[in-house]
């Protein structure tokens, strides 16, 4: 009955092992990545996501193998083949052997309704000013407020200031979601790490 649930949910599923390998994955996920079958199986969710995202993912999915968590669930951005990105939430539930331990991890991916079809798809608008894009871009990279705002010569408050103001001009709830919503939009090139504010995007 899995195996059929699996094959014709209509959603994007795959199975990982421990170390988060694909061991199998539906139609439907290996189509939204845009890869053939053979090609998942035993590659790293990891390495389909973009480095922005792939340390915090990781340390969520080691929560449910660790037995810390039952279900996680995180907003991504995925690289499909070509080097094109879409962004997404992702779940991940944890498949327990008859020991208790995490055999196997199920991950769910809905993508989000706007995806981003090409490598760089980029809004015409100069959206940011320089501080703005410097903050982006360390935020995209992990940085703390006080890490920003030492680099920056700015004060705690001088940064979060900066960031509610993307937030809102975004439309996005939270710094990860802030930094999904750069991608989606083209605001930040897929193709960077560290990651990098389009210069078209900056006033």
């Amino acid at each position: 009955m899995f195996s059929t649930i699996f094959e014709r949910s209509g959603m994007c599923m795959a199975r990982l092992d421990p170390q988060f390998r694909v061991l199998d994955a539906n139609p439907d996920f290996v189509r939204q990545f845009d890869r053939a079958p053979a090609e998942m199986t035993g590659r790293g969710l990891l390495d389909l996501m973009h480095p922005s995202v792939g340390d915090r993912l990781g340390r969520q999915l080691a929560k449910l193998v660790e037995g810390r968590r039952s279900r996680v669930s995180e907003h991504v951005v995925a690289l499909r083949a070509g080097g094109s990105a879409f962004t997404g939430e992702l779940t991940g539930v944890a498949v327990q052997g008859h020991d208790r331990r995490t055999g196997a991890i199920v991950v769910l991916m809905r993508p989000d309704d706007q995806a981003v079809p090409g490598q760089v798809v980029v809004d015409r608008d100069r959206v940011l000013t320089e501080v703005d894009a410097k903050i982006l871009e360390g935020v995209a990279a992990g940085m703390s407020t006080v890490q920003l705002a030492a680099q920056l010569y700015l004060s705690r408050q001088g940064v979060e200031y900066h960031v509610s103001a993307m937030l809102r001009k975004l439309k996005a709830p939270n710094r990860p979601a802030l930094v999904s919503r750069a991608y989606a939009l083209g605001i930040l090139s897929v193709g960077s790490w560290p990651p990098k504010v389009l210069p078209n995007c900056v006033k």
